[in-house]
């Protein structure tokens, strides 16, 4: 078998990038666990309550975190390299942009050809579409002559537009709750201008966890942690029905080290109590009611429907729609942007798993082969919040740390 010179210098680039890469991450692990005697003494007790929880008959204890950013520090700061062997920590489906539609990517592809500009997240760039053309990403489209624009936020996308009155611009607008109420806000003070539309992708968090737990029988989860800028937004109660519905106790926590340690611990704790309850571990942030002023907006604006999640399906009341009083905005009514349920898998990717915690990036076969950070083949490569794309900037290695 030959390769190219491009082929071989980008896997040698890769095998040096690593090997930098694992050296950083063992010097940062021990520095921050070695040395800290908080984080010390949490990771012994993770240990020793894993050893009682193992004499109950707790052989594996699957622990789920809902959010991308938890996501990035128990790869980062290598967390799972200081779990006991019964302890699985398993990412969920708290990436917006993994789940996110391809249609809407397709049919955004379309209108920037034809007249529209469009203006997306840097997140979303490269989201890949249906497959059905070489043209597949917004970023394919920009290089090949279409109108598109990375912003930083919707207020760059109402300042844009409002300097070109003679344009037409749509808002490529994904995320959950966090994301809403900056979208909801301008349109509820009629800041936006006429020729900017919205393709609302927004989606909302609580019911894609009931959708896991009564759906996904084979991810068997001990405890959750929940999203902690989500439930700034919604609250910490919006996440009561988990522990009294399925029994599972849950912990809204932070995203420091030390906040996602203490979760840990904490189901660990209740879990051996045989109590399962909801915790707010993340109270200097997170309210009980979460932002009431927020909620309110969200819903003036939005209403919720039945939507579809990539590589998921329709699940209940989980999508963000802007209401009737607002379709002069929606690029659905205004510009017949299809929302119609179409197969988007890519053949031989399995995000779809991944974000339902029912795989890991590494038991994907195109994982670091054909689908990298520089050139994603899958939505959960594309997003800095994908765990597919933690995974490969932050290369999860286990070490020996003295607990």
């Amino acid at each position: 078998m030959y390769y190219t010179n491009a082929v071989l210098t980008s896997w040698f680039q890769r095998c040096k990038r690593r090997s930098v890469l694992k050296q950083g991450i063992e010097a940062r692990i021990k520095e921050l666990y070695e040395h800290n005697p908080y984080n010390k003494k949490l990771v012994h007790i993770i240990h020793e309550l894993s050893k009682k929880l193992k004499d109950q008959g707790y052989d594996i204890i699957k622990i789920m975190n809902f959010c991308g950013t938890h996501e990035w520090t128990i790869t980062y700061y290598g967390i799972r390299s200081l779990m006991p062997e019964n302890i699985d920590l398993i990412a969920g489906p708290g990436c917006p942009v993994c789940i996110t539609p391809g249609i809407y990517v397709s049919e955004l592809i379309k209108l920037s050809f034809n007249g529209y500009t469009i203006l997306t997240y840097g997140d979303a760039y490269k989201l890949p579409g249906l497959g059905t053309s070489k043209i597949n990403s917004l970023y394919d489209a920009k290089s090949k002559g279409g109108d598109v624009i990375v912003v930083y936020s919707f207020l760059d996308a109402v300042k844009i537009a409002k300097n070109n009155p003679a344009k037409k611009y749509v808002f490529f607008a994904v995320g959950f709750e966090t994301t809403m109420p900056a979208v909801a806000e301008p349109l509820n003070k009629g800041f936006v201008p006429k020729n900017l539309y919205i393709l609302s992708a927004h989606r909302y968090t609580p019911p894609i966890m009931k959708y896991l737990l009564d759906n996904v029988k084979e991810v068997v989860v001990h405890g959750i942690i929940a999203p902690g800028h989500v439930s700034s937004i919604i609250g910490s109660n919006a996440w009561m029905f988990i522990p009294r519905d399925y029994g599972i106790t849950t912990v809204v926590s932070g995203f420091e080290p030390l906040d996602v340690l203490t979760a840990i611990a904490l189901i660990l704790k209740q879990l051996l109590m045989n109590k399962p309850v909801l915790i707010n571990e993340y109270s200097r942030v997170v309210k009980p009611y979460g932002n009431k002023y927020s909620l309110k907006i969200m819903e003036y604006v939005y209403e919720k429907r039945d939507a579809y999640w990539r590589g998921i399906g329709i699940v209940d009341r989980s999508g963000g729609y802007l209401k009737r009083k607002y379709s002069l905005y929606d690029a659905f009514e205004q510009l017949g942007v299809k929302d119609n349920v179409v197969e988007d898998h890519i053949p031989g990717c399995k995000c779809g798993e991944v974000v339902l915690g029912k795989a890991k990036p590494t038991d994907c076969p195109l994982f670091m082969k054909v689908c990298t950070p520089e050139r994603p083949y899958g939505p959960c490569m594309v997003s800095i919040e994908g765990t597919c794309r933690i995974w490969a900037e932050n290369l999860p290695i286990t070490i020996d740390i003295n607990i």
